[in-house]
């Protein structure tokens, strides 16, 4: 390298006189802040969850990293105009953007174990913006100086500055735009977060590479850099997010969710979150088991199965496993179930672990607009899916993940969409599993409580239906929801003393015992105002702070020997 660096300018490197290069770095810069910007969504969804918190953190972190690159970049590059200086610092951006698949993880959860044993509110935020600040700033911060420092080079009068910045502009901004698209529909599917981050600081990379290169200027950096990587490669390749669990049955990603199949010789779990919950549970023993699914069975009584001289028809939105369909299919047998799934990795894997029967058909659709679609003369005519009439008796909406909840299937503009396409006499069952476990000071403490997101979603169904009647499920925190026209309660009774099989009538009778009449509130969510997010993370709070709490009292008993052996 030039020994008096403050001389080397643009146009004392040879591949800089052509502009072009200058718009393919503005164009990859782009492209990686977004593929860096979506990889993060992905590698913080399984702790963290994907919800618009998450988001609006990712995308708040990554523009404060971008906004204070632009101003050291354009600071920088006036007092030194040496392009070595930019593509060194994209160098530097590679190598920390392709160490990401190699500590990420380790980082997150070393945020995740320190913060949760000395916070007790917004657990999820400040883990989050904790993860974000120390993973992705520095990298987005150093491709942030690229912009300024590209304008510097390739405004060589004012004749013409204001075509060059807009060419710059609109190579960054195609870029961004690739680098959108390509994590989502290609890379992120097909190969995982990841080689996705691993492939865009190759990209990085090699563009510095072949700066130094055709400059015919050795930097120590280049080599260190290409061994470097290598190794993170070599290491950062395995997509594994829960990576202490060393017998998973199954892991993979798709295009909405990271996937997670356990199983022991009891039970088949899916889990789309390592930290918090899981989002399907199947037992193995082929009987009720007294889960939320088996409370949810209620719904075909509540509809009067035993009144009906035809089978029922049930479409479940949010089927994921479909264990709601197995058990219904298997204890009140010929049943017409359609599912609806978003994902079609998970349908794919209820056939694989969970033994949905390949008979249910499963439209990888999202709930809300199968019901508007199923409405349509186009549908009925051309689609498997729906009646003839494009009603039902049962719908069940288990459309609520452990700690995100979608909004578009929350509010009362939903469930009036949903009353629509039940019969008179139809039931909707939703299976809300947030109602979070009440702590023995909550049950001494006076006074009103403030409402949850169970409160809020029980009291917008109830403005849209009749009669609405809650129970609890025991040793859980899923609460079950049934909602009807008047009847449905005299339903249920009727048709579950016509009942002959002993276990439904053991499990009828547990849920009779737990139901209770739900008189609506005035926390009606709409299209326009749903605060799920912030609802959910309150209760995520509270969950937290109940295992803290345990695992506190434990030290406090055992010290760390029994700390460890309890985990």
């Amino acid at each position: 390298m030039s020994n008096n660096k403050e001389t080397v300018t643009a146009a004392d490197r040879p591949i800089l006189r052509n502009k072009m290069y200058l718009y393919l770095t503005e164009f990859f810069a782009g492209m990686s802040v977004m593929a860096v910007e979506l990889g993060a969504s992905r590698l913080l969804a399984p702790y963290f969850s994907s919800s618009q918190i998450v988001w609006t953190i990712i995308i708040g972190t990554i523009m404060i990293a971008m906004a204070l690159g632009n101003i050291y970049g354009g600071r920088k590059v006036d007092k030194n105009p040496n392009p070595d200086r930019l593509y060194g610092r994209i160098i530097f951006a590679a190598i920390w953007i392709a160490l990401i698949p190699v500590v990420g993880k380790y980082i997150i959860l070393g945020i995740s174990g320190l913060l949760v044993f000395t916070i007790s509110t917004n657990f999820l935020v400040i883990a989050a913006f904790a993860a974000c600040m120390i993973i992705f700033v520095f990298p987005l911060f150093l491709l942030g100086t690229v912009t300024p420092s590209l304008v510097k080079y390739t405004v060589d009068s004012l004749d013409d500055s204001g075509k060059i910045v807009g060419n710059l502009n609109a190579s960054n901004t195609i870029g961004s735009i690739i680098g959108t698209f390509v994590p989502t529909f290609i890379s992120i599917p097909a190969v995982g977060t990841s080689i996705t981050f691993l492939i865009f600081a190759g990209i990085l990379l090699a563009l510095s590479i072949v700066y130094f290169a055709s400059s015919k200027v050795f930097v120590k950096k280049v080599p260190v850099a290409m061994v470097l990587f290598i190794l993170c490669c070599v290491f950062g390749h395995n997509g594994s997010f829960a990576f202490w669990q060393k017998h998973l049955t199954a892991e993979d990603e798709s295009i909405y969710n990271y996937l997670q199949v356990s199983e022991d010789d009891k039970q088949v779990v899916l889990s789309t979150n390592v930290l918090f919950g899981v989002q399907s549970v199947y037992r193995k023993e082929r009987e009720l088991t007294g889960m939320y699914y088996d409370y949810a069975m209620a719904a075909p009584y509540m509809a009067g199965i035993y009144e009906k001289d035809r089978p029922l028809d049930v479409l479940i939105l949010g089927m994921g496993t479909g264990t709601y369909a197995t058990q219904c299919r298997r204890y009140f047998g010929e049943m017409n179930i359609e599912g609806v799934e978003i994902d079609e990795k998970i349908t794919d894997l209820a056939h694989e672990y969970f033994e949905l029967d390949e008979t249910v058909p499963v439209a990888t659709y999202d709930g809300r607009a199968f019901l508007n679609s199923i409405s349509s003369e186009h549908w009925k005519k051309d689609s498997e899916f729906g009646t003839t009439d494009g009603k039902y008796d049962v719908i069940m909406v288990d459309a609520y993940q452990d700690i995100t909840i979608p909004f578009q299937m929350s509010t009362s503009e939903f469930f009036t969409l949903v009353k629509e396409h039940l019969r008179s006499d139809g039931v909707m069952v939703v299976n809300m599993n947030m109602r979070g476990i009440e702590s023995a000071e909550d049950a001494e403490s006076s006074g009103e409580k403030e409402a949850k997101i169970t409160d809020y979603l029980a009291d917008t169904i109830a403005s849209v239906f009749p009669e609405v009647a809650t129970v609890d499920v025991q040793n859980a925190t899923n609460r079950e929801l049934f909602a009807g026209e008047k009847g449905m309660l005299e339903r249920f009774r009727k048709n579950r003393a016509l009942e002959k099989d002993e276990e439904l009538i053991y499990m009828m009778q547990r849920v009779d015992s737990g139901l209770t009449s739900y008189i609506g509130g005035d926390h009606v969510m709409t299209d326009d105002k749903a605060p799920v997010e912030l609802l959910g993370m309150e209760v995520i709070d509270e969950i937290i702070r109940d295992e803290v709490n345990y695992y506190r009292r434990i030290y406090e008993e055992k010290g760390w020997e029994g700390l460890l052996d309890s985990l």
